[in-house]
């Protein structure tokens, strides 16, 4: 509350603005956590709440004969035109709201401060309303093949992978280990999806640190001993999501992408999804085809091309296929990699899971396995927050 300096402002416009609708009046309040406009008309009461932590950016426009002009662009692409009579209101509650969405440390946010009133029981069962542990047994592990692992409780492993980890039940506690120190981050492979059907499996991991010509007889080890584990097979995919270049390009920083001459046992494929920089470049132009002041079809069409979103798309998807009819109709077990296996190698996997199970497009399902995917990405998001 100390960075709020101006907590109500009356006579608030929000602008509508591809309608030639009349500007709603109402009062903007700013709290610890949201902004909330409530507009009290006479047709009924209504409000707009927007949390802090959703908010991108704020703009503050010069001073009209109608007030001053409060653009807010939030994360989830929503994007509010407000008008404030006076400009120093308008300038408080911008400050307010760059100091309350623009925290310096994480642990300034508030959810670390909050105090919820239910008991610690009510609290605790929260938690657990998706347990990983639960999730894999449904899938039918353990079984022959692959088995619930304990190998990296304290994190001792991997900091960034979950302390519940399914790995195939040949693997020696030194095999994982010789492979995690091969893999980027050491983010080795793991279960993410078993097609109980056929045994094939979705596997995750990171890139390996294969340099030019540097092997690894442990991480050889761990993808023979995956590929084994589908006896339906003789070989497995192993799915690079990178585009070929950079993957090579890494290799000059002693990471890279698997040899099939040192892995017998699998067929290497590139997929060629760009990395979150291109990503991000092409979502921001798609945001500027959305937000045009004065928008046409061809305007839009041209834009939206130019961003080059669709073809971004496009490849995920083509990529979630092609897992999907590897492990169902080839009857192939798959690992999945891209740098260090987080975004493109979680998006992937989830979709083609989802394509394969019938059970993650219920309501229930398609709450719990993103969340399955999110915990790896939870994990290595906050180990990795000091890198940016």
């Amino acid at each position: 509350m100390e960075h709020i300096s101006t907590p109500k402002v009356e006579n608030v416009k929000l602008l509508h603005r591809y309608t030639s609708k009349r500007p709603a009046s109402g009062t903007l309040y700013l709290t610890a956590t949201h902004l909330i406009y409530v507009d009290a008309a006479a047709g009924g009461r209504r409000e707009i709440w927007i949390a802090h932590h959703h908010i991108a950016s704020v703009e503050k426009q010069a001073l009209s004969t109608s007030g001053c002009p409060l653009t807010i662009h939030c994360k989830n692409f929503r994007v509010t035109h407000f008008v404030i009579p006076r400009e120093r209101d308008c300038h408080e509650v911008y400050s307010s709201l760059i100091r309350l969405s623009q925290r310096v440390k994480y642990e300034d946010l508030y959810a670390f401060s909050y105090n919820p009133k239910p008991d610690q029981d009510e609290r605790l069962m929260e938690w657990k309303l998706i347990d990983l542990k639960t999730e894999y047994m449904r899938m039918g592990i353990p079984n022959n093949y692959w088995v619930l692992s304990d190998i990296n409780k304290d994190y001792k492993v991997c900091s960034t992978y979950p302390t519940c980890l399914v790995v195939p039940k040949e693997a020696s506690e030194s095999t994982i280990i010789g492979s995690s120190k091969f893999r980027s981050r050491e983010r080795f492979p793991v279960l993410s999806y078993y097609y109980r059907e056929n045994n094939a499996v979705i596997c995750r991991c990171s890139q390996p640190l294969s340099g030019f010509n540097t092997r690894c007889v442990e991480d050889e080890k761990m993808l023979e001993i995956i590929s084994k584990a589908n006896p339906a097979s003789t070989f497995m995919y192993v799915v690079d999501t990178r585009p070929k270049l950079n993957a090579m390009a890494n290799r000059a920083a002693g990471k890279g992408y698997e040899n099939e001459d040192n892995y017998p046992n699998i067929h290497f494929q590139f997929i060629g999804i760009e990395n979150i920089h291109v990503m991000r470049g092409s979502l921001q132009k798609l945001l500027e085809a959305c937000e045009l002041k004065n928008p046409t079809m061809s305007s839009f069409l041209t834009i939206l091309e130019n961003s080059g979103w669709l073809r971004h798309i496009k490849a995920v998807l083509d990529a979630a296929v092609f897992l999907a009819k590897a492990v169902k109709d080839d009857n192939t077990s798959i690992l999945v990699h891209c740098s260090d296996g987080w975004d493109r190698t979680a998006q992937v996997c989830s979709l083609a899971s989802l394509l394969l199970e019938p059970f993650y497009r219920t309501v229930k399902g398609f709450l719990v396995r993103p969340l399955t995917v999110l915990r790896f990405a939870f994990a290595q998001f906050f180990s990795s927050i000091t890198m940016y």
